[in-house]
């Protein structure tokens, strides 16, 4: 399933398990800093990524519940891990285990976010890809997006609640 205009191959990278794809946002998520394993593995050139929203590379496979929970999370001053979908320039698609966290200036505001991404584990991949298609089919059986978004979300929290672990948690169980 795409959204309109968004080209996808259906071919999958993949980077080395010593690789660490880096890179910082501004409070509104517009990148600020992107490493060579980024550029490389989105397909962009550092002029074309900085400043644009991070999610230039969010390819639609991804729920948008798990974004929202990644974004309450660093917005509350909490780190968070997940596994994420992203689609490069020319389409094709690339998993991550991320490691997301606030940065805080001295008097303790959040400044900017940091994401550090290692290549996942392939049985772990097929966990989350399995799960987030459950997600996709909830937010995508409302008409309402934000309906279908918040819909979708919930059966995250229930599914937490009904494994009494953390989101954290329940990523490295995966």
């Amino acid at each position: 399933m795409s959204r309109p205009g968004v080209y996808l191959s259906g071919v999958e990278r993949t980077f080395g398990a010593d690789e660490i794809i880096v890179s910082k946002t501004d409070t509104k998520g517009r990148i600020i800093y992107a490493n060579e394993v980024f550029l490389r593995m989105a397909g962009f050139a550092e002029a074309e990524i900085l400043n644009q929203p991070h999610s230039i590379i969010r390819h639609p496979d991804m729920p948008r519940c798990v974004f929202k929970l990644l974004w309450d999370t660093i917005e509350a001053g909490k780190e968070i891990f997940a596994y994420v979908k992203n689609r490069s320039k020319n389409g094709d698609h690339y998993w991550v285990l991320a490691h997301v966290t606030p940065t805080f200036d001295k008097s303790g505001k959040i400044v900017s976010y940091h994401s550090n991404r290692r290549s996942p584990r392939r049985d772990a991949v097929e966990k989350a890809e399995a799960l987030y298609k459950e997600l996709l089919a909830i937010e995508n059986g409302h008409n309402d997006r934000k309906a279908g978004q918040e819909a979708a979300f919930q059966a995250v929290v229930a599914k937490l609640q009904g494994a009494g672990v953390p989101y954290d948690e329940f990523v490295f169980s995966l």
